[in-house]
């Protein structure tokens, strides 16, 4: 396998997740309204949001689509010049990868895509994107925010969680590790199954998670369990699930405090798609440059749930199919991917 080369090509963090929803005007009340997003451009049946603390043109893509699907997940890449060196490692692995135009997403450039190697998560990764100011009406006094707080108060995309199956999840976790430079933070492993993989939670920011990979407990690839969104703090959590539930939003879980990563969470379904968003506050970040990863098992019961009701994975968990295991042409346009 090939590793990524000391000065080569580096992820710089989490970009934006483009998700199919059914009901496009139910999703922007969710997000725009109740959650504080502010819808940055629509263009025909696509809007564009992002948190009040994100300064880029957007984190969130919403499309019409008659199923619920992930279109993408997106990356942005430390250099400009990245986007063409990875696509260039990807082709050097035998990883079928497509340049993107400039304009495939609003206010963003070219990108690559590809099909996460072993689970098969259409991932895409950028450089550049633009940084619009927000309408005057909503603007921050603050220069590091892109607009007033508003509704729910979210600042910014925090992390996905995807989910694999059980016989791909070790080889995709290894993959991001050794290929793209992600650290393994904490994971939950079976010592009494040869040290199977269960869940991985990878890094390449201070945070606890960028990106997290666990098994699908139906045994499915390509599955998204949840897209996290940043709140300020603990007690946004518990204010976010009062005012929620007043609006009949679905809670899945929470709030409650997780062991691993230490965040407050709550889990929510958008009312217009039925995806699952998580809403996060709080976690720690590591700075250490010789961090060991912190070890789990399932009987360690306290590590997805440290108070709250215990997390327990269904075969419903994991409901938003990203992709199946068609060819990377037949998921480049929106809306083609299923379960």
């Amino acid at each position: 396998m090939t590793t990524t080369p000391p000065g080569g090509p580096r992820i710089a963090q989490v970009g934006a997740v483009s998700l199919g929803t059914p009901d496009l005007e139910k999703s922007l009340h969710f997000f725009r309204d109740l959650l504080g997003m502010e819808e940055v451009e629509r263009i025909g049946d696509t809007s564009y949001l992002r948190g009040y603390q994100e300064l880029k043109h957007h984190s969130l893509v919403l499309f019409s689509s008659a199923e619920a699907v992930v279109d993408s997940y997106s990356f942005r890449v430390a250099r400009p010049q990245d986007v063409e060196l990875f696509h260039q490692q990807l082709i050097a692995q035998e990883v079928e990868a497509v340049e993107l135009p400039s304009g495939h997403q609003a206010g963003r450039g070219t990108a690559t895509r590809f099909l996460l190697p072993h689970s098969e998560h259409p991932f895409e990764l950028y450089y550049d994107i633009d940084a619009p100011q927000a309408p005057e009406e909503i603007r921050s006094k603050l220069p590091s925010n892109s607009s007033r707080r508003r509704g729910l108060g979210v600042r910014r995309i925090d992390h996905f969680n995807v989910q694999a199956a059980p016989e791909h999840l070790g080889a995709a976790e290894g993959w991001l590790r050794e290929s793209f430079g992600f650290k393994r933070r904490e994971f939950v492993h079976v010592p009494e199954a040869n040290n199977m993989l269960v869940a991985s939670w990878l890094s390449v920011t201070p945070q606890v998670h960028d990106l997290a990979i666990a098994v699908s407990a139906d045994g499915k690839n390509a599955q998204m369990h949840h897209v996290a969104f940043n709140l300020e703090n603990h007690s946004d959590v518990l204010v976010a699930a009062d005012v929620l539930r007043d609006h009949d939003v679905t809670f899945d879980l929470g709030p409650g405090k997780h062991g691993v990563s230490q965040a407050m969470y709550l889990y929510l379904r958008d009312p217009g798609s039925g995806h699952r968003v998580e809403l996060y506050a709080g976690s720690y970040h590591i700075f250490d440059p010789d961090w060991k990863a912190l070890e789990w098992t399932p009987a360690m019961e306290w590590g997805a749930t440290w108070y709250g009701d215990p997390l327990e994975i269904g075969p419903d968990s994991s409901m938003m199919s990203s992709t199946n295991s068609s060819p990377l042409a037949s998921v480049l346009e929106k809306g083609t991917a299923k379960s």
